[in-house]
């Protein structure tokens, strides 16, 4: 059995079905079952990695875990599902971290939880690998309603690069390490893949490579700090740093796409 945490999440619920396609039995954890809408195959059950008590019962019979958390309490999640998964008898976590987690220099929020989280997983003597994205693509979507309302693109990282990644690729690299060590082989066993993602480019380039057809009169306007900070607050990425970027992207188990 896998279980998958964050199966609603853009990544989780993309490896959740890439197991599902594999033929494989997926349970899926999260604390609102009612309104998960999840595939039919997977079974779905109310748990919390907040609330220790709540993951014995979602880990019964579980072999291996896909981990994904999100916030400052990324460290204290990660620590109950990986002490819990000991208990239970897990054998292998594939934990979803952050492509600068292992950067010491980058003290930003998010590669700082995740850090913490990784040592928490390490730290319960299970079999682990880390899949360590850059920004994800799906991001872009941030987008949506200032291009259909004004045909502009606004991000507060003025030339920046970044190197960002499909989501579905992330879960390809995920699916094919637990797949890898259910088979008995070592290739992805207390490994890091990453960081992953593409060439890294400014964001002015990224909005030069979809079809003319879609790209129509997208502006490359520019923006203050103040104005850049007050917009990067407003729009949920005010724990995200503005420097570090990633240098290729690996492709485990299938084509360039993910297929």
């Amino acid at each position: 059995m896998y279980l998958v945490t964050g199966a609603t999440g853009t990544v989780g619920r993309a490896v959740a079905d890439r197991l599902l396609a594999a033929g494989l039995p997926v349970r899926a954890v999260t604390r609102h079952p009612e309104t998960a809408d999840l595939p039919a195959g997977v079974e779905v059950v109310r748990a919390h990695l907040g609330d220790p008590a709540s993951l014995p019962a979602a880990l019964a019979g579980v072999r291996r875990v896909f981990l994904a958390t999100a916030g400052p309490e990324i460290a204290t999640h990660d620590a109950n599902l990986a002490t819990a998964a000991v208990a239970a008898g897990v054998e292998h976590i594939v934990k979803l971290s952050s492509g600068r987690a292992g950067d010491d220099a980058a003290t930003d929020p998010i590669p700082a939880w995740h850090r913490a989280g990784e040592v928490a997983v390490r730290a319960s003597g299970l079999d682990w690998t880390m899949v360590r994205p850059m920004g994800f693509m799906s991001n872009a979507l941030h987008w949506a309603r200032s291009v259909r309302e004004s045909a502009t693109v606004r991000a507060p990282f003025g030339q920046g690069r970044i190197a960002v990644i499909d989501p579905a690729d992330i879960a390809a690299v995920a699916v094919a390490a637990h797949r890898d060590r259910a088979r008995g082989a070592d290739l992805h066993r207390d490994r890091t893949r990453g960081p992953l993602g593409g060439e890294a480019v400014r964001h002015p380039g990224r909005n030069h490579r979809p079809p003319c057809a879609i790209r129509g009169d997208l502006a490359g306007g520019g923006a203050g700090g103040s104005a850049a900070l007050r917009g990067r607050a407003r729009n949920g990425f005010g724990h995200h740093g503005f420097a570090g970027h990633g240098a290729g992207v690996l492709h485990l188990g299938g084509a360039p796409d993910g297929r």
